[in-house]
């Protein structure tokens, strides 16, 4: 092989590498925030649950203290599945926005089937939205899935 077709097939290979999808980055680093325009909600519909915190500008005072509250203890929403989203421009109409429709400051917990568990207008503690998600049929049987072993 020459170098330029080496070349070419090393830039291709890490072209591929590069070519992560969402749900892979997540799965590497699940206190990952992502931006909407990121995240088409129909992959990960029952991988991941999407909570997603919209505002106008990122200088809304809900947002910031939204953010803090989900930093502090992001590790309890990773042990649930939850991917952290955030939508700060209107103008982008991500995919998130045009299927959630927030109007302002807005907190929204997709379901890993993909319905809405929740929007809150104002920002929630994580102590509330694992509380939310713990109640749900399918963590609790991901959590007894995890508790049993899998005898078939």
């Amino acid at each position: 092989m020459n170098i330029a077709a080496a070349a070419v097939w090393f830039g291709a290979l890490a072209a591929n590498a590069q070519e992560a999808t969402t749900y892979e980055l997540w799965e590497a680093d699940p206190t990952r925030v992502f931006d909407s325009t990121d995240v088409q909600l129909d992959e990960l519909q029952w991988r991941v649950r999407p909570l997603v915190v919209f505002a106008d500008t990122p200088n809304d005072p809900r947002f910031v203290q939204q953010m803090d509250l989900l930093f502090a203890r992001i590790d309890e929403l990773a042990e649930r599945d939850v991917m952290v989203v955030t939508d700060t421009d209107p103008d982008a109409m991500s995919d998130v926005r045009t299927a959630l429709r927030p109007r302002g400051f807005m907190l929204a917990l997709v379901a890993k089937d993909g319905t809405v568990a929740f929007r809150k207008p104002s920002p929630w503690d994580v102590r509330e939205i694992t509380r939310s998600i713990d109640k749900m049929p399918l963590r609790q049987q991901e959590v007894e899935d995890r508790r049993a072993p899998n005898i078939r």
